[in-house]
């Protein structure tokens, strides 16, 4: 600790804090280049996803990499509609058009196909299967999808629009609809800085009311940022880390949140010191050493509760859990050494127009939190049993709770044209709007796996291309239409059903993969990450309250409020993203990361809290150092609630339902965390049980003075 301290106590000395201004000078030019490669390496394809030992996992690593296996390929579908029937001239424009896909567009695994019509006699289909590599990347890089899908456009749309004459042509199919998930992830990152920046500068002026002050932690945001950007970076290309786009775009409000509120935490002390130091550099080191504990234990929290990811099933679970740790290490480094010295390099006139001056009363007024820390005192049990009984309300909305795969139609908070294509497809191809299932048998055990195959009343055989075998040495793959859509409870049941038929045949070996298979995968995946991580995360966050606190029952306390608070966050969000956002189906992963996100964060704004309060204890005693541990620092953990919720309801502006789900629920949650929970909730709870919380500790037998603890509301502000 004594080391801890002697590196916190640089950036506030009179040379230190320049040799701390060079060492991030010197970061900020090596990361900065490196940085702005992440994006390039991100993995949003099913194989960097799943778990090796799942089936769908072993089928496309098979495929990769089997000598002869066939080019895995993505088709296209372009559909022409003629509400009065088709014509003549429709069935002309189709056949051109299908020699014009086969001359110009790149990347073509197979002949471009025109459909019989559609059964309702208004439609006509073309099938353009495009090559697209199982690992979702060529040279290193994310596979490209415009240059098929413009050539695709340029004969399909030559004007740019669906509507033409008589004709109305559409594209879409599984390759435009991944094409459009994959345009949304495009400079995710630059919009998410954008936006998180804006949001950042906006609450601190707010909240500083200085034009120069919100400057500082939002430069050192930027530098944690480019520093967790570069470290992520390298460990993708030597260490096989995964990094989604979504994992890639929370890193971006994750930094920028939880800086943001490290940098609140240390300049309000800092600004308060100033009351009590001439010298800002004194001013500085006290600040650090007081609230570094604070900050310090917080991000423990964060980053630890991250890493419980780690013992997760999908590869991304466990990139997003390394990334978000290494981000948070990132914003505590930058906010206890680079802003500090910067503080202390700049003049304490910063802060103008509220400049703190030497000698003057840090809290001269009573303000909304001292206005609150005496409503409690009134009456603790009354306060706190209504506060849980409202969130026991909001808690109901779990009932509107169901997690799974979202279906690709409201996977996008918009309605794309790809989505828009499908719609049209579904309508007038019901047939034929479904994914093939994949297996893979030993050639050995062909009898006996055709026939389960062609027997299944879940699969369409007889359908055009229905059933296609390809051998690959000792091993067939059989592709096989399914009956229904590949996101339908139907298409579950057939591929659960054949895994346990196909597993039966001995000497078979048989693999069930395909679109369906993966979702079953990764559902499973999600069950047992939500099993092992939630356990794991409560455990860590009640280990480092125990060792911060030096207390059991608070923990306990303090542990069941995070709970409580999570329960209700999640469903008032269930509820909204169902009646509002008409979204009724959440995200695999979704609990599990809005969990991840509240319950660390949630444990930092009750470190703010309690450390503040064992501070005032020692002095005071422990209901009147609740109160004026609550009245010094509600301003504080209020503005440091705000700037996290907007950073995260960031995400609610990109055009993923998963961002939008994620990025409510969390922003909703840290607000019903700050304004409720934490400065409401847990101060009348601990006043009602008193002394007892810093059991077994010796604060449990001091007694306050009753002068104190009158004085401790109505002196501070």
């Amino acid at each position: 600790m004594g080391t801890l301290q002697s590196l916190l106590r640089m950036p506030s000395g009179r040379r230190g804090k320049w040799v701390v201004l060079a060492i991030w000078l010197l970061i900020g030019f090596f990361a900065f280049g490196t940085a702005s490669k992440l994006y390039n390496v991100e993995q949003n394809n099913a194989d960097a996803y799943l778990p090796h030992s799942a089936q769908s996992t072993q089928v496309l690593d098979y495929l990769q990499h089997a000598p002869g296996a066939p080019a895995n390929s993505d088709a296209a579908t372009v559909l022409y509609v003629n509400e009065a029937g088709i014509d003549d001239a429709a069935r002309a424009r189709v056949k051109a058009d299908v020699a014009a896909y086969q001359a110009t567009v790149p990347g073509l695994s197979g002949p471009v196909v025109a459909l019989a019509p559609s059964t309702d006699g208004k439609a006509l289909s073309v099938q353009i299967p495009v090559e697209v590599p199982i690992s979702g990347k060529v040279n290193g890089k994310a596979y490209d999808y415009n240059p098929a899908l413009d050539a695709i456009n340029k004969v399909a749309q030559p004007s740019g629009k669906v509507e033409q004459g008589s004709l109305s042509v559409y594209v879409g199919g599984g390759y435009a609809l991944n094409a459009a998930a994959n345009s949304a992830f495009n400079g995710l990152d630059t919009k998410l800085l954008f936006f998180a920046g804006a949001v950042v500068v906006l609450i601190l002026l707010l909240t500083y009311r200085s034009p120069f002050l919100w400057l500082f932690p939002l430069v050192c945001g930027l530098f944690a940022l480019q520093l967790a950007q570069a470290i992520m970076y390298e460990l993708v290309q030597h260490a096989n880390v995964v990094v989604s786009g979504q994992s890639g775009g929370i890193l971006t409000v994750l930094v920028f949140g939880v800086g943001t509120d490290y940098a609140l935490l240390l300049v309000a002390r800092y600004r308060e010191e100033l009351h009590n130091y001439e010298d800002k550099h004194d001013a500085m080191r006290i600040a650090l050493g007081r609230s570094s504990p604070a900050v310090v234990a917080s991000a423990l929290t964060v980053m630890l509760a991250t890493l419980g990811l780690l013992v997760s099933q999908l590869a991304s679970n466990v990139g997003l859990g390394k990334i978000g740790a290494i981000g948070v290490a990132c914003s505590l480094l930058a906010m206890t050494t680079l802003l500090p010295a910067l503080l202390v390099i700049v003049p304490r006139k910063v802060f103008w127009p509220a400049v703190p001056r030497f000698g003057e009363e840090a809290h001269p007024r009573i303000g909304v939190w001292g206005r609150v820390a005496g409503l409690i005192k009134r009456g603790p049990r009354r306060v706190w049993v209504l506060t849980a009984l409202l969130l026991a309300v909001l808690s109901l909305g779990l009932l509107d709770l169901h997690s799974g795969q979202i279906p690709i139609a409201q996977s996008f908070s918009g309605t794309p044209s790809a989505v828009a294509a499908q719609q049209q497809i579904d309508k007038h191809y019901p047939e034929g709007g479904t994914e093939p299932v994949q297996v893979l048998a030993n050639a050995s055990a062909d009898a006996q796996v055709t026939a389960i195959l062609k027997a299944d009343p879940g699969l369409a055989p007889n359908a055009e291309g229905g059933f296609v075998v390809a051998p690959l040495g000792e091993k067939n793959l059989y592709n096989v239409a399914m009956a229904e859509a590949a996101d339908s409870p139907a298409a579950r049941d057939t591929v659960d059903r054949l895994r346990t038929e196909l597993g039966k045949l001995p000497g078979a070996d048989a693999l069930v993969g395909g679109t369906t298979a993966v979702n079953i995968d990764v559902e499973a995946s999600a069950e047992h990450d939500r099993n092992w991580v939630i356990p794991i995360v409560l455990a860590i966050s009640f280990v480092i309250l125990i060792i911060l606190l030096r207390a059991l029952i608070a923990p306990l306390l303090l542990l069941g409020s995070v709970i409580l608070s999570f329960l209700a966050a999640l469903g008032v969000a269930a509820f909204i993203s169902q009646e509002l956002f008409n979204r009724p189906t959440e995200d695999n992963s979704y609990p599990l990361f809005v969990f991840i996100f509240l319950v660390a964060l949630g444990i930092d704004y009750n470190i703010f809290l309690m450390t503040r309060v064992r501070e005032e204890t020692l002095k005071l005693g422990t209901r009147p150092g609740i109160l004026r541990g609550l009245t010094v620092t509600g301003g504080v953990i209020t503005s440091a609630g705000f700037v996290l919720a907007a950073t995260f309801a960031v995400l609610t502006t990109l055009p993923l339902t998963q961002f939008l789900q994620i990025g409510f629920a969390v922003a909703f949650g840290v607000l019903l965390d700050t304004l409720l929970v934490r400065t409401v909730l847990v101060p009348a709870l601990c006043y009602d049980v008193g002394p007892s919380i810093w059991w077994p500790s010796s604060l449990a037998h001091r007694t306050p003075p009753q002068a104190q603890e009158r004085d401790a509301v109505t002196t501070d502000a």
